[in-house]
């Protein structure tokens, strides 16, 4: 080789190490220097949910080292509950009203929400979810406008008919419309509180969910965090705990409500919750062999009720000329969970009582189990009373004195959920002055909207043990960190909860485990949508684990109500001399 050769290729080698070393060392001295990413773009897009109807995806795009990167997408969940026996009509309603909000969305995110956080620095959650707090609201007071120069402008095109008509036919008219407010009707039997007007999700609003919880993820990766130490930093104000507790996990096994095909109406969910003595993944293994159990002693009677499906493997069905009808028993709903119908109540819990039992397990010890009970869904107003069985109706009192007895005799029943609707306030009362210190009342349904807990402060509508909270809406990251706050101060359990249509997206997990929730919601172990979400909380958990910063669970204690009824009543000068007690369960072994 000519020596002039060699000494390009000396240049070449030095040139090339020379690299390495400012990639290795310089190039995070100068980062130091360098401008904080900033959000250069918002992206919003039309994508569909774990049950196929639309739903809304954010991405945000950031400006870093003068270059346009695409940080993160987040997909939040539809806002309506899932009704599958619901009318066509309804149906259809539901879906155009959830078309024009996800249009709507789109709008906002794509444009005017997109100029306003334009140059902002995503680690500033809180003055961004300001600012989107603040859009929101003034496109609700414009709405509100627009509604009331509409309504304004047909009291003016109705106010002259309505001269004409006043001639003696019409007035006749009106006496014999009067006249049927005599007529016998079906009236309940005793008053119940009206149902509160449902004020349905405004239009759009899903983007402020999609846009916080955004940029919220985008602030922990610019941080080089995971999103759920990122939420527990906001949570404390920057002061990140050294150890942390997971949640709990309320895995759905059977959903027996109103649209099963049994008799039974109350139980919308039966869920397992594992003891505090076993890990995250213990504790699903164990509900996973419960699970297959509970199948097994199944199979039985789903042959028993279809005799076609017994047999056939011999051709049998195809014989008959008839097609052989789906096993009930074992179809999977969207919530991820069996679906099954009994009769009575007592036979789904007997059902589990009986497959903990054949593999060694006794529940109340070794496993509990939960209740949803979705009473909003049961009321028959016309009568008052709520519908638990086909054709058993039960007034508010009735109700909670059945449930009375349903945890005297099952106690290892630790949580109700929804036992009652929101506006049966007395009742609330009631069932926790009675049950309170033997389980959770929970209230989910039954809640207010997150910005409106927020804004009063005040947990006590109904009185209960916790909310179950959703992140769906204008809900922001900041409002669902001081909601927690509030919880937190007023001795009330925070669940986080999977909604009906819910996302691939995992960030639910992150959220529950940043803010401290005791327990989490989110459905059986099937369907993707699902289990994507129990596989995001076994990685933390192994993550926490490996860094030592794995705190063990809280017991589950219960408040007394009846006592703090009792402490409210006496001077303040003596209320500290009598606490509320806080009750425990019986403890698993590890």
């Amino acid at each position: 080789m000519e020596p002039g050769g060699e000494r390009e290729q000396q240049q070449r080698e030095l040139r090339r190490q020379a690299a390495e070393y400012y990639q290795r060392h310089e190039a995070n001295y100068f980062s130091k220097y360098s401008k904080p990413p900033v959000i250069c773009k918002l992206v919003g897009k039309k994508v569909l949910d774990g049950v196929g109807r639309p739903t809304l995806e954010v991405e945000v795009f950031c400006t870093v080292k003068n270059n346009e990167k695409r940080i993160c997408s987040t997909v939040i969940p539809s806002h309506a509950d899932i009704f599958e026996n619901a009318l066509p009509e309804a149906s259809d309603a539901d879906e155009k009203e959830r078309n024009d909000s996800i249009k709507t969305a789109l709008e906002w995110v794509n444009e005017s929400v997109n100029a306003i956080l334009k140059d902002m620095q995503p680690t500033d959650q809180c003055k961004i979810d300001k600012l989107l707090g603040e859009y929101f609201t003034k496109k609700v007071e414009e709405e509100e406008e627009r509604k009331k120069t509409e309504k304004q402008e047909q009291e003016t095109e109705i106010s002259i008919p309505t001269c004409v008509s006043s001639s003696p036919a019409a007035v006749q008219a009106g006496k014999k419309k009067a006249s049927k407010i005599g007529m016998k009707t079906s009236v309940a039997e005793k008053p119940i509180p009206p149902m509160e007007p449902i004020e349905p999700p405004f239009c759009g609003s899903i983007a402020i969910a999609g846009i916080s919880l955004a940029v919220a993820k985008t602030g922990a990766t610019v941080n080089h965090t995971p999103l759920y130490l990122h939420i527990a930093w906001l949570k404390h104000d920057q002061d990140l705990p050294k150890e942390m507790t997971l949640p709990r996990p309320m895995v759905t096994l059977l959903s027996c409500g109103k649209s099963s095909p049994g008799k039974v109406k109350l139980m919308k969910e039966v869920m397992l919750i594992p003891p505090t003595g076993l890990t995250v993944k213990q504790g699903i293994e164990r509900i996973l062999d419960i699970q297959k159990e509970m199948m097994w002693l199944l199979e039985p009677a789903c042959k028993a009720s279809s005799p076609q499906l017994a047999d056939s493997k011999k051709g049998s069905a195809r014989n008959t000329g008839k097609k052989a009808p789906p096993p009930v028993l074992k179809r999977i709903s969207h919530l991820g969970c069996l679906t099954t119908g009994f009769d009575t109540l007592e036979q789904p819990l007997v059902l589990v009582q009986t497959a903990c039992r054949n593999i060694g397990l006794e529940l109340g010890i070794d496993v509990y189990v939960a209740i949803n009970c979705a009473a909003h869904e049961l009321m028959d107003y016309t009568k008052g009373k709520y519908e638990t069985l086909t054709g058993t109706l039960k007034s508010p009192e009735e109700l909670v004195d059945m449930y009375v007895d349903l945890i005297n005799k099952y106690p290892f029943i630790i949580a109700l959920v929804d036992p009652l609707r929101k506006e049966d306030c007395q009742q609330w009362n009631n069932i926790c002055n009675v049950l309170g210190s033997k389980c959770y009342l929970i209230a989910e349904n039954a809640s207010k909207i997150i910005s409106n807990l927020v804004i009063n402060q005040n947990i006590q509508v109904p009185k209960c043990s916790g909310l179950i909270v959703q992140y769906t809406n204008q809900t922001t990251v900041t409002d669902l960190i001081e909601l927690t706050r509030i919880l937190d101060g007023q001795r009330h359990i925070t669940t986080l909860g999977s909604p009906d249509g819910e996302s691939s997206d995992d960030s639910l997990v992150d959220l529950a485990v940043g803010l401290g929730a005791r327990f989490i919601k989110l459905g059986g172990l099937s369907r993707g949508e699902r289990v994507t979400k129990y596989n995001r909380l076994l990685a933390i958990e192994e993550e926490l684990a490996k860094n030592g910063a794995l705190r063990s669970a809280e017991y589950l204690e219960f408040v007394d109500f009846a006592e703090e009824t009792e402490l409210d009543a006496l001077p303040p000068t003596e209320q500290g001399q009598m606490l509320p007690q806080s009750v425990q369960p019986p403890l698993a072994e590890g």
